[in-house]
């Protein structure tokens, strides 16, 4: 069995909190971009993100390469690092692709999804239900797009439409920032967890193509 010795062990210790504070600082520079709380086009400065986070130059720069790979950021040279500009007729062509993976999320999760997978989503329903404001609801939603994700046990699909969900999303936080008035949101995905409940792989993937397809209607009547 390999033995390391001290000065290794504080070496990966160190890569490790290296990680983790890449994947806090992406996380955080992810979901500000996502709700346009940084706007389309806005520079992405580095050193103002690391004093905004309270942490070092190192993670925000691995964080803005990840988000970059993404599609939420842009470097342009000798100009820097900026959030992505918003093309609305993307949301077609995510959700052509984003129809079929949900879909199969559906029902690999219906097969694989463990017992606690599954208190897990009857929980995230629970919640749901007493949220009445459209930005939380649609927070609840996410998180049941990204558990359903996760008990698919495919971890290329589960990062593959976790990024499609992320370019979605943004979409339509633009869309409600500038007509605020639409507040209105479909996030019933009862039919989808029942069915993932009842190992039910057909209903399953068919409840997640039809809740996607009602998400993208809604997000077109948006654009009108």
């Amino acid at each position: 069995m390999r033995q390391f010795s001290n000065a290794q062990l504080d070496g990966r210790k160190r890569v490790q909190a290296g990680r983790r504070l890449a994947d806090d600082a992406y996380l955080q520079i992810r979901d500000q971009i996502i709700t346009v709380s940084i706007p389309p086009g806005a520079p992405l400065d580095e050193d103002a993100l690391a004093d905004e986070l309270k942490i070092g130059l190192t993670p925000v720069r691995e964080a803005l390469k990840r988000l970059r790979l993404e599609r939420l950021a842009v470097i342009y040279p000798r100009r820097g690092t900026f959030a992505a500009e918003i093309n609305i007729s993307d949301e077609r062509w995510l959700t052509e692709v984003r129809v079929e993976l949900e879909g199969l999320a559906a029902a690999l999760a219906a097969e694989r999804a463990s017992e606690d997978d599954l208190l897990g989503l009857k929980s995230l329903l629970d919640t749901m239900e007493t949220a009445d404001d459209p930005v939380e609801l649609m927070s609840i939603d996410t998180e049941l797009h990204r558990a359903i994700y996760a008990s698919a046990r495919n971890p290329f699909l589960e990062d593959t439409l976790n990024q499609y969900l992320n370019l979605a999303l943004r979409i339509w936080h633009y869309c409600l920032n500038r007509m605020p008035e639409h507040t209105s949101h479909d996030c019933d995905q009862h039919a989808v967890v029942r069915a993932i409940c009842d190992r039910d792989v057909v209903a399953a993937r068919a409840a997640a193509e039809e809740h996607l397809r009602s998400f993208s209607e809604e997000v077109r009547t948006l654009l009108i």
